[in-house]
């Protein structure tokens, strides 16, 4: 419901639109509206309803009551569009104010992340610290590992002498106990040789306690290693490592002992046996002499024994001060450990708070292209709605729509160096139909219904004109014509570039439309019957493009000599318009019209000048009538859609013309001459319009004052050298486009008995 809030009243559509509720026998509404026109508030349902409105009248003859109406209805659809307007600057507004909140929202996150990435390499840095500090740490273990290792060799091997000694000793005592009643002095020698032993006895088992202790050493090593190892897992694995080598050396230790005792057991046997030896002590005496020499060579080894013991104590002392260093290296990596956990503590927690503001920034600008994008959204669906009132203004009002198309540089006009001459305005009520042309340094602006850029795509081009292509299969008479100088991309605009299936022009895409169109209503009862016909407009003279007769279409172009066939143009009562002995042939889908319009473009008369390679000599004039009826309703429709490319106009000095072409440029110059003649008569809406003039114009009459839909593309060239030829297009356009001709009117009358529709 549109409504204003007045004085705790809210007021009704009616109320709005002067007081009277649009009815039946309602009367004409007064001017009341406009007071309320600035607290309007539409909805989507309000402007479908003042757009479809129909005022309804009891006497149509009372031209007074539908002016009133007319101006009325024109009024409020004024205070619509107003509002509409004001709508899309606040929409504008608050979008802009979203995008710049949204580059705050990012540059804060930009922030937070590189700050996230800082201590990000602080953190790396200490670990990678730490890493170098257990890598050392490692070596130095396996290097110790090493020392260890070779004590433990060096120990084995005095073992193994202290095992050979043994062996020797029990011989001996075995020979000195044989001997012991016959020779004293070998018993001496022999109790010598045992006390000897008790003390090697007794220093290895000093060696033994010694070993405990660094056993016992190692035990506590081994537990701060433990404690390091539940701090990190790395510095575990390789304590786990030195803790089963360790385990291993002592199992050796371990069966060296049990070894001993079993030796000591087969001491006690052998002492048993020694009984035995002595009964043998006769055969020994003799073997005296020898074990004399052979305990002096004991001698000399235990000598060794006892260096070799004494390099082994050095050994032994040189690991303990090892021991202690390393203790000291791995409490003082504890610490740094400790110090590293807690700095990697306090680096979480601000990472975790920086995390948490960054997912509240984040969702900060969620929220925000949300919004953006729900802006964005209603300025897309306000200009649709823009749109539609525009050209429902423009339908009501009858005048001719005007799109401008400035067509790209050319490679061999880009080395200019006075800079551009065509501009286009940003501001909000300019922006996609403002154009400013400069001239010897004074800037001219224009405005169009729709203004497209060098950079416009043929398929954007086509998309603001389908609506208007549609109207033809609705019934209604549509011409689309394109007018500008000489090489300003007319030609381009309407038939685009041949083998180029992405450039189309007009006319394909039009033809491609309607016929997607036709094939889907033919579910909804219609069916249509199409026709094509082409001409052009050569030295004020018609020539049919789809004559079969080529004689006759090439005695048209003689003009000394037998005339060829005539054409003459005719308009009914009714507004129509015939041309006499016209070729028109029925087509059935898009293929059959690309073959006519490739037929009709090689007989097209066209020409080289010094302005375009390929320069249009002819006015050229595409239709296709439209017959539609619908079986199901009876309803019966007849449009018309007119595609005309006018031939450029050109100066002479400019063009080069001579013979021939001089005459066809004097030609073209004059037919569009008239037809400024025309439009200058009809905006200053004088009686008489000069439409007889030229045959351009007396064909184009239906389209200039009749009751089509009419629109005019104008091709400007963005060359320097062209600014004033631009400059008199632009305000050619601006004059067309101020010109009323009459509300378009939609034909449902059932077909004519001629074989052919009319014209325009």
């Amino acid at each position: 419901m549109v409504g204003t809030q007045i004085n705790g009243r809210r007021l009704s559509f009616g109320v709005v639109n002067g007081g009277h509720d649009l009815g039946p026998s309602s009367t004409p509404p007064s001017n009341a509206g406009s007071d309320y026109g600035s607290f309007i508030e539409f909805t989507r349902e309000d402007v479908e309803t003042l757009l479809n409105e129909k005022s309804k009248r009891k006497d149509r003859f009372n031209y007074k009551e539908r002016c009133e109406n007319m101006i009325d209805y024109i009024k409020r659809l004024k205070v619509c569009i107003r509002w509409f307007q004001d709508l899309e600057l606040s929409y504008s507004l608050e979008q802009e104010k979203l995008k710049s909140s949204l580059e705050l929202s990012q540059q804060k996150c930009m922030e937070i992340e590189l700050l996230l990435k800082i201590k990000e390499e602080e953190l790396n840095s200490i670990i990678t610290e730490m890493r170098r500090s257990c890598t050392n740490l490692q070596e130095k273990l396996v290097k110790e590992e090493t020392d260890k290792s070779a004590a433990m060799e060096s120990l084995i091997k005095e073992r193994e002498a202290r095992l050979d000694f043994e062996r020797s000793q029990t011989t001996l005592s075995e020979d000195l106990g044989r001997a012991q009643r016959e020779l004293q002095t070998a018993n001496q020698k022999i109790a010598s040789l045992n006390d000897m032993y008790k003390r090697l006895q007794e220093y290895i088992t000093s060696l033994q306690q010694y070993n405990g202790k660094l056993h016992s050493e190692l035990s506590s090593v081994e537990g701060e290693l433990k404690r390091v190892e539940k701090e990190k897992a790395t510095v575990v694995e390789n304590l786990t490592m030195l803790k089963g080598q360790l385990t291993l050396s002592m199992a050796s230790q371990e069966e060296a002992t049990k070894q001993k005792e079993a030796f000591s057991s087969e001491v006690a046997s052998l002492r048993v046996e020694l009984q035995q030896v002595r009964e043998d002590r006769d055969r020994q005496i003799s073997q005296v002499q020898t074990l004399s020499t052979e305990i002096v060579k004991f001698k000399d080894s235990t000598e060794k024994s006892g260096s070799e013991l004494n390099n082994l104590t050095m050994k032994t002392n040189e690991l303990e001060a090892k021991c202690t260093l390393q203790d000291n290296q791995v409490k003082e990596l504890q610490e740094k450990l400790t110090i590293a956990e807690n700095k990697l503590e306090v680096c979480d927690i601000s990472a975790i708070e920086t995390r948490t503001e960054f997912e509240g920034q984040q969702k900060l600008v969620n929220e925000l292209q949300r919004r953006l994008a729900d802006a964005e959204y209603k300025l897309i669906e306000g200009e649709k709605l823009r749109k539609e009132l525009h050209n429902t203004i423009l339908e009501l009002k009858g005048n001719i729509r005007v799109f401008c198309r400035v067509r790209p540089l050319l490679p061999d006009e880009g080395c200019s160096t006075e800079g551009k001459i065509i501009s286009y305005p940003t501001s909000m009520e300019a922006s996609g139909r403002g154009i400013e042309l400069a001239q010897n340094g004074q800037k001219h602006s224009f405005t169009f219904d729709r203004v497209f850029a060098p950079d416009a795509s043929q398929q954007e081009v086509f998309t603001e004109i389908s609506q208007l292509v549609q109207s033809a299969l609705d019934g209604y008479k549509v011409c689309i014509f394109a007018y500008g100088q000489t090489g300003s991309g007319k030609t381009y605009t309407m038939m685009g570039r041949p083998g180029h299936p992405g450039e189309k022009g007009l006319i394909p895409r039009s033809l491609e439309q309607i016929f997607q169109t036709r094939q889907s209503q033919q579910p909804q009862g219609w069916k249509y019957e199409m026709q094509v016909s082409m001409l052009e407009i050569y030295n004020e003279t018609i020539r049919d493009l789809l004559s079969t007769n080529k004689s006759s279409s090439d005695a048209t172009r003689v003009e000394n000599g037998t005339p060829g066939k005539q054409y003459t143009i005719k308009h009914d009562a009714n507004g129509n318009t015939h041309v006499s002995d016209l070729t028109v042939v029925d087509v059935q889908s898009v293929k059959e019209v690309a073959f006519l319009l490739n037929q009709a473009a090689n007989s097209r008369s066209v020409g080289k000048t010094q302005m375009n390679e390929q320069s249009s000599r002819s006015h050229f004039v595409f239709t296709l009538r439209i017959y539609g009826v619908n079986e199901s309703t009876d309803q019966q429709v007849q449009g018309i859609l007119n595609l005309i490319d006018l031939a450029g106009s050109e100066r002479l000095s400019r063009s080069g013309s001579t013979g021939d072409r001089l005459k066809e440029t004097q030609a073209i110059n004059k037919s569009l001459s008239s037809l400024s003649d025309v439009i200058f008569a009809l905006a200053k809406k004088e009686d008489h319009i000069p439409f007889r003039n030229s045959k351009l114009t007396y064909l184009l009459q239906p389209c200039l004052g009749g009751d089509s839909k009419t629109l005019m593309f104008v091709n400007i060239s963005p060359d320097q050298a062209s600014a004033g030829e631009s400059l008199c297009s632009l305000r050619f356009a601006s004059r067309v486009n101020a010109c009323e001709i009459g509300t378009p009117r939609r034909q449902t009358n059932g077909r004519p008995t001629e074989s052919r529709l009319s014209y325009f």
